[in-house]
């Protein structure tokens, strides 16, 4: 388990991990061994990617609302993809008071992509936490970004005055263009010393994502590399500490 102190009031540890429908790198079903990663990492926003609700190849569990209740948490899921009831998408748990604000479809030309967009109470202050988990395709990544880049997403006016992050599977490394646009808008505070995420046993990409607004900083930021997080996915789950700057 990772300790740490909280010297600041309003910091927060954020999560982003894309749990692979639960099936880990031994092609075992076992929810349970996500949840004792998100667990172990004390965070208290978990934003969650290729998260399976009613799929028959997961036992038609509400893999979003079990992994909640097992580490104490409340969920909101947006289906990326819903066919005959059987939905897959993207998810964010939180302990903290929060509210949906949108959730939708981003242009996709393969498999349908989407975003999720929740405010969560920060004491006095609120921040606006947005996952997705984008396409396979350059172009396709390119056009999602610019769409996420709209006033729909992190182009809003709330985003002036309101602190704003963006955590997920962007399928992008940093040479990138669709990454390279995000960060026009956001900061990447990983972006020297976070190591790679992709594939869990023998990571060589650093595809998973937490950029930020201005109104906040990272006092650490890291890749949760272990013999259970090799096991539970096929990414590692990547963390932050954050804090508002002032």
């Amino acid at each position: 388990m990772i300790s740490r102190k909280k010297k600041n009031p309003a910091s927060f540890r954020l999560m982003t991990y894309n749990i692979h429908g639960g099936i880990g790198t031994d092609r075992k079903l076992d929810l349970s061994r996500i949840a004792a990663v998100i667990e172990g990492s004390q965070a208290e926003i978990v934003c969650l990617q290729e998260v399976d609700v009613n799929r028959g190849r997961s036992a038609f569990t509400d893999q979003a609302n079990e992994i909640a209740r097992h580490i104490g948490m409340d969920a909101h899921f947006h289906p990326a993809l819903d066919i005959a009831g059987e939905k897959y998408g993207d998810a964010i748990l939180t302990s903290r008071r929060s509210r949906l604000v949108k959730a939708g479809p981003l242009p996709s030309t393969g498999e349908q992509r989407g975003a999720l967009w929740v405010e969560i109470a920060m004491d006095q202050r609120r921040i606006n936490v947005i996952t997705t988990h984008l396409g396979l395709r350059g172009g396709e990544r390119n056009r999602q970004a610019a769409a996420l880049m709209g006033s729909d997403w992190l182009g809003h006016p709330r985003r002036d005055d309101q602190a704003f992050i963006l955590a997920g599977d962007l399928n992008a490394v940093s040479r990138s263009a669709s990454y390279r646009d995000l960060r026009r808008m956001l900061d990447d505070p990983a972006a020297k010393i976070a190591r790679p995420t992709f594939p869990s046993r023998f990571p060589i990409l650093r595809i998973d994502h937490i950029l930020i607004s201005r109104h906040l900083e990272a006092s650490v930021v890291e890749t949760l590399l272990s013999p259970l997080s090799r096991l539970a996915s096929d990414h590692l789950p990547l963390v932050a500490d954050l804090a508002f700057r002032d």
